[in-house]
């Protein structure tokens, strides 16, 4: 099925349907976002959802954008691919994360181009406009489809970059095919995984996995389910529009740099384009399993140090920030920024800003394979 195809009139009717019969819970005075998400909020969204989103003008937008499908390791795989009109210009593969899909990185693909990249960005298996896989796929698993993937589009050395889940997959990209990855750029670098003792830390290493861990007591319960009973969160929001909201919204907000307003960053068409998106391809179910497979992973494995040449931009309201010498002692650190702004989700949060980003540590690496 192609993408746009998803957005048949019936499929729209019936979501319009179910958020206009939506059973609201019932919500204590006062607590706002405190318990989760805001339900007074939530409500205006789903209402706007309803009646006001222009699904036909999010439909054109999909068709827009420069898309294909390839197979890949036996699944039908959804891409965007834009190359460049110069010579000497660089490969790069965008791994995205959750809870989105390519849709993270659609701001900046034109002037990444533009800057004379050849563009490629993946919907994983399960997520997006990809097929779900058979079984839960890992983040070392998905590095594997995107090296054959690579290869079928004819690029055999070249950059990547992610974030979230996208910069595990990236992780494991320069560590399996090291041979073939001359660049990896991330804007975080996971939770820590630490089998060693503490008194070879620095301080701030310690502080680190420290905060990590309070961080998941506070605000990991999502994540916790979706490691271990992916299946049961599954049913309700796969049924309920407004549920599934809920759950993605929460985590936009949350996790952006918007100061506890969603819409100082997002447009509602950014918000509801996604929503829609997780809707009519029902993948909210196969996009949390893949916690359960990257729970999988031994920690041995998980603390392996990365060689190719790194570097990190990290944005100030990211989930949690590593001290400089966490990232020398676990990959090849070659350079490191600080930006001045933006969260989790910088590639729509700042575009401008991650463009420039991103460029400036790919400036090193110009000329290291012919476009």
């Amino acid at each position: 099925m192609s993408e746009s195809a998803r957005f048949d009139d019936a499929t729209i009717d019936d979501l319009r349907a179910r958020l206009r019969a939506t059973r609201w819970p019932d919500a204590p005075a006062g607590t706002g976002w405190s318990l989760g998400v805001d339900v007074d909020e939530l409500r205006a969204l789903v209402t706007s959802w309803a009646e006001d989103f222009d699904f036909a003008a999010h439909r054109a937008a999909i068709e827009a954008l420069p898309s294909r499908r390839a197979t890949v390791g036996g699944i039908d795989v959804h891409l965007l691919h834009q190359r460049a009109d110069r010579d000497d210009a660089l490969p790069i593969l965008l791994a995205h994360g959750w809870p989105d899909s390519g849709w993270r990185y659609r701001r900046v693909l034109p002037a990444l181009v533009d800057a004379g990249l050849h563009v490629v960005v993946p919907d994983m298996p399960g997520y997006g406009f990809s097929a779900m896989p058979p079984q839960p796929l890992s983040s070392r698993d998905v590095a594997g489809l995107w090296a054959e993937l690579m290869t079928q589009l004819g690029y055999d050395r070249f950059a990547v970059a992610g974030g979230d889940i996208g910069s595990g997959v990236a992780r494991w990209l320069a560590i399996d095919h090291a041979d073939r990855v001359i660049a990896v750029h991330r804007v975080d670098a996971g939770m820590p995984v630490f089998e060693g003792d503490p008194a070879e830390l620095s301080a701030a290493e310690r502080t680190f996995l420290s905060t990590a861990g309070e961080w998941r007591d506070a605000e990991g319960a999502y994540g916790a389910m979706h490691r271990t009973k992916p299946q049961t969160a599954a049913v309700g929001l796969t049924d309920s529009p407004a549920g599934l909201a809920a759950w993605i919204v929460e985590k936009l907000r949350s996790w952006s740099d918007c100061d506890g307003d969603l819409w100082s960053v997002y447009s509602r068409d950014d918000v509801l384009g996604l929503l829609t998106e997780y809707w009519v391809t029902g993948t909210i179910g196969s996009s949390m399993r893949m916690y359960h497979a990257n729970a999988a992973v031994p920690p041995s494995e998980q603390a392996r140090r990365v060689e190719v040449p790194s570097g990190f931009t990290l944005f100030p309201v990211d989930l949690v920030r590593p001290p400089r010498e966490w990232l020398e002692r676990t990959t090849n650190l070659v350079w490191y920024s600080e930006a001045p702004r933006g969260g989790h989700f910088a590639p729509v949060e700042q575009p401008g800003l991650f463009v420039s980003e991103l460029l400036r540590f790919l400036e090193a690496f110009r000329g290291a394979t012919p476009g």
